[in-house]
């Protein structure tokens, strides 16, 4: 199975070893994330175990692809649910999720499928789907959390928006809005340093599977400023709706 993969005997050590140095910065750093790195690992390894079949399926037509993608959508929302939730619990925060992941992922897939600037075929719609839906929960995770907690430790300011007549939505974005412009840094950094500091696995993946660096460089540009338009869309929709919800008092959260 190593052979097949183009991994050596060698890797049942290193890989092992990278996730006990991980756990190991966790811990001296005291991040709190010694399990969870932990069970990432175990879980990356049998879900692409396991994935490695579905995709085969997945890729032998387009209602396969798209059926796969909903799957991705599905586990992405539940994924930034569960995280953003952790910092403030909100009400309704399930359907706010999927509207900021599936919402602007399906708007910049379909300008990337419908006029032909990817080809419409199952092998390129499934990694592209995956790719921006991940970019779209990552940013809304990010968004949602630094918005949530500017929100509850900015109380005071928020409830002096409010004393001035301003409406709750004006007052969260005016106190907590512009903290949510740190979950697009990753995407800018990424974009900015191409090639320079980073070369991305689109790119990687196609010259090593044969293509010009002419096309992988035209290809990963198509999926940098792709995830830009995701996360920018998905920073915006998670702020809007949360902006809107029915937010728990903040002094109560803090306490």
């Amino acid at each position: 199975m190593l052979r097949d993969t183009g991994l050596g005997t060698a890797a049942l050590v290193v890989l092992p070893l990278l996730v006990a140095i991980a756990v190991a910065g966790s811990w001296s750093a005291s991040l709190r994330h010694d399990k969870g790195i932990l069970t990432a690992a175990v879980r990356a390894v049998l879900q692409l175990a396991l994935v490695g079949a579905v995709v085969g399926v997945a890729l032998r037509s387009i209602p396969g692809a798209l059926a796969f993608i909903t799957v991705m959508v599905a586990v992405a929302t539940f994924t930034s649910t569960r995280r953003i939730a952790a910092t403030v619990a909100v009400p309704h925060l399930l359907p706010l999720c999927a509207a900021a992941i599936a919402g602007p992922a399906t708007v910049v897939l379909l300008l990337l499928v419908l006029p032909g600037v990817v080809p419409r075929n199952p092998e390129t719609i499934l990694p592209m789907g995956g790719i921006i839906i991940g970019g779209a929960m990552n940013a809304t995770t990010l968004a949602g959390r630094r918005l949530l907690s500017e929100y509850v430790n900015r109380y005071g300011e928020y409830e002096a928006g409010l004393s001035i007549g301003l409406m709750p939505p004006s007052a969260f974005k005016l106190v907590a809005g512009p903290s949510a412009g740190d979950a697009l840094l990753p995407a800018l950094d990424q974009t900015r340093t191409v090639g320079l500091v980073t070369l991305p696995g689109a790119f990687v993946g196609m010259v090593l599977g044969g293509a010009s660096p002419t096309a992988a460089a035209a290809l990963q540009l198509v999926v940098l400023l792709g995830l830009l338009a995701v996360q920018a869309m998905a920073i915006l929709t998670i702020t809007e709706l949360l902006a809107r919800a029915a937010l728990p008092d903040g002094r109560t959260v803090r306490a």
